[in-house]
């Protein structure tokens, strides 16, 4: 199907490049919105829970049809589905871009996480097209490099930006990148044949509904909390659709997702291992940015660059990760580096109350090492290592566990951050005037919000301070103890995927398998 060439030449790392750019431009877009949020509420006038359905309808997007654009990219080649998923992507920034209100911004987002859906299964099962197999573990490196660093510094360039030239040029700037990114994708991108094959439509349906309903369950509960009958209902389709999606692909002739890729144990593992990282990582990034913004009071801005320093060691261990895989294997650097996003987390928690800001630092310093350890392993595991036609599915597979695993943390932490502060501030508020109800809306509010000034406004100057300080330690201290649950989730996945991953000591193959 493909030219596999020997060696790395200038057109294949032209195109290497393109690829990059195109997953960081996907994961910028991910982060940059968010530290906009009150900026863009104020001129669409909406609230803040309607901005956040905004921001989420691309995570729900593109989580909900990953799997069908990695099928997709199987079938049709991994060329024409980044160059489709760039133009649906760049269309839909340029058109965000002057949206006149709410609807056209979901609308935007969601577009845009059409096109992502597209891009990122592509862009990276193509690194297996364009390097034989030893050298693939040096792309997969530049490609999560490139990643990972648009995902840590997008708050500080989407809080630059939205200071300097308004929201809108979170959009409009994007859309003569994604046109560079599509010319040299057209030009260096190795082409493929059209495979025999179809999309599975009642595998499509039930596998995008299992995710949609959990998705759209997990962001929604944050809004209006976990007893809500529509949450419940979606909780509940969500376990049924993902049983009868098994259940259909299993009997299935042309499969969604080829099931044979979880008979390999270090395919099922290294996804484990992805799950569980994304899980404690993403939650543990949601909360510290609260944190720093709701109980140290920096802004936006310096917030996002407060969250940085991660991005450098996940930069320096990167290399270290590439090497290992390359000269050893994959199972060790991938456990070893989800027992330091564990430990990282717990540095984080015990030295808070003390340290502050520089706990912070000094804890996502050691998250950052881990994450740049494991992630070349995993990706080379998952994506290079099963057979070349099925590098579209398996990388749908890889970046679906990402996306679950990420709506799962961040749901999970601020679940335990606020009920936890809750728990502790609700007996001085109560005290101090407030009914519990609102006491909990403060909680979940955050103090900084306009929501919990117009409930604490309510109060003396005197009792107002005293409450505040009552619920930034409370916060603190929940935020702690959800930081401890980021650090057993990544240590329980660490044992369960170090109990299914082989030991293997093998020289690598320099080719992949055939189908």
């Amino acid at each position: 199907m493909y030219s596999r060439p020997g060696r790395s030449t200038p057109s294949r790392r032209a195109a290497l490049v393109g690829l990059c750019t195109a997953a960081t431009l996907v994961w910028l877009a991910f982060s940059d919105l968010g530290v906009a949020l009150p900026t863009i509420a104020t001129e669409l006038s909406v609230n803040l829970t309607d901005m956040q359905r905004a921001n989420n309808a691309l995570s729900i997007a593109c989580g909900t049809l990953l799997l069908a654009g990695g099928r997709l990219t199987d079938l049709y080649g991994h060329r024409r589905m980044l160059l489709l998923g760039l133009l649906i992507f760049g269309v839909a920034t340029l058109a965000t871009a002057f949206t006149p209100n709410l609807a056209g911004l979901v609308a935007g987002r969601a577009m845009m996480g059409v096109g992502s859906a597209l891009i990122l299964p592509a862009s990276l099962a193509m690194i297996p097209a364009l390097f034989d197999r030893a050298r693939q573990p040096s792309a997969f490196a530049a490609w999560a490099a490139t990643t990972w660093a648009g995902q840590a510094v997008g708050p500080a360039i989407g809080g630059g930006l939205t200071t300097l030239l308004g929201w809108r040029s979170l959009f409009w700037l994007t859309a003569p990148v994604v046109l560079v990114v599509y010319v040299i994708t057209s030009r260096y991108a190795p082409k493929a044949s059209r495979r025999r094959g179809r999309v599975d439509l009642v595998g499509l349906a039930t596998g995008a509904g299992a995710a949609l309903c959990l998705l759209f369950a997990l962001t929604e509960s944050q809004q209006v909390g976990f007893n809500d009958p529509l949450i419940i209902v979606l909780f509940a389709a969500t376990p049924v659709l993902g049983a009868a999606f098994v259940f259909i692909e299993t009997k299935a002739a042309d499969p969604l997702v080829d099931l044979r890729l979880f008979r390999t144990r270090s395919f099922t593992a290294a996804l484990i291992v992805n799950l569980a990282m994304s899980m404690s990582f993403a939650g543990t990034l949601f909360v510290l940015s609260l944190y720093l913004q709701d109980v140290r009071g920096y802004t936006a801005f310096v917030a996002g660059l407060l969250l940085i320093p991660a991005a450098g060691t996940i930069l320096g261990f990167n290399t270290v990760g590439a090497r290992l895989v390359t000269r050893h294997n994959a199972r060790s650097p991938s456990l070893w580096g989800l027992v330091l996003v564990g430990l990282g987390g717990f540095a984080i928690s015990a030295l808070l109350p003390s340290l502050s800001v520089l706990a912070v630092i000094l804890g996502l310093l050691i998250i950052g090492a881990g994450l740049g350890l494991l992630s070349v392993p995993v990706a080379d595991t998952d994506v290079g290592g099963p057979p070349a036609s099925l590098a579209g599915a398996a990388s749908g597979a890889y970046r679906s566990s990402s996306m679950l695993g990420g709506a799962l943390g961040v749901v999970l932490l601020t679940t335990a951050t606020t009920r936890f502060g809750r728990a502790e501030a609700a007996p001085v508020s109560t005290a101090a005037g407030l009914t519990e109800a609102e006491s909990n809306q403060v909680v979940n509010a955050l103090t900084n919000s306009q929501t919990a000034s117009a409930i604490l406004d309510k109060l003396p100057a005197n009792e107002r301070s005293l409450v505040v300080g009552v619920y930034n330690q409370a916060f603190t201290d929940g935020v702690s103890t959800a930081l401890i649950l980021g650090g057993v989730i990544a240590v329980a996945g660490t044992v369960l995927a170090g109990w299914i991953w082989p030991r293997t000591h093998k020289a690598r193959h320099t080719t992949n398998p055939g189908p």
